[in-house]
């Protein structure tokens, strides 16, 4: 049970795929100008994660147990990609307005490097620091930390955008310039996080 509660904070908070290991940056700058779309694309996001590792997780013992680990990468993209575009199809079938508001974010979910970092990893995992107990349920939970981190960075930057349209900006800064310096200042604030799991136990 400490093994899962580990997961779980150091996916949403110590090692935060946006602000710790700086994994899909395009649509954390892209679409968190609102939040309804942050949490829209984070929520799209987590179901992806979720669902690219219930699949790639067993098929990469497939892959091992026939001799073709080699084509890992290229077999979880492709999965990605299939993912994505059902998810595509089913939000501009049932919530347009969401769809139509994430605009090219939504298929760029495909090349989100956040997504297939965290199948990555589940496999890494396996045979790494946590081989002993990690399995698929542990890849799971991660790929669900990982997402929820995501969607928190998200949600978090939305609000501070937010307050950047107010704000009395240097013309120099304003645009992208005080973007980028406004991320760097969340993700440093991650920093407060380090050795969280390891101060309380869980590993």
């Amino acid at each position: 049970m400490k093994f899962y509660i580990a997961l779980l904070v150091m996916g949403i908070l110590t090692q935060n795929f946006v602000l710790s290991k700086f994994l899909g940056i395009c649509p954390f700058l892209g679409v968190s100008k609102k939040l309804k779309t942050a949490v829209g694309m984070s929520a799209a996001v987590i179901f992806v994660m979720l669902l690219s590792t219930a699949v790639t997780f067993p098929l990469n013992s497939l892959l091992e147990a026939n001799g073709l680990g080699y084509l890992q990468t290229i077999v979880f993209i492709l999965v990605i990609a299939a993912l994505v575009q059902i998810v595509e199809i089913v939000l501009k079938k049932y919530v347009k307005s969401l769809y139509n508001a994430l605009g090219i974010y939504l298929p760029l979910i495909t090349t989100n490097c956040a997504v297939l970092g965290v199948v990555i990893l589940n496999i890494d995992n396996i045979t790494g620091y946590a081989a002993q107990h990690y399995g698929f349920g542990h890849a799971m939970v991660n790929s669900f930390a990982a997402g929820a981190g995501f969607m928190l960075a998200m949600v978090i930057f939305a609000g501070v955008r937010s307050k950047l349209e107010t704000a009395d900006v240097p013309k120099g800064l304003k645009g992208l310039p005080i973007t980028l310096v406004a991320a760097s200042i969340v993700s440093l604030s991650f920093l407060g996080f380090a050795g969280l799991v390891e101060g309380l136990g869980l590993l």
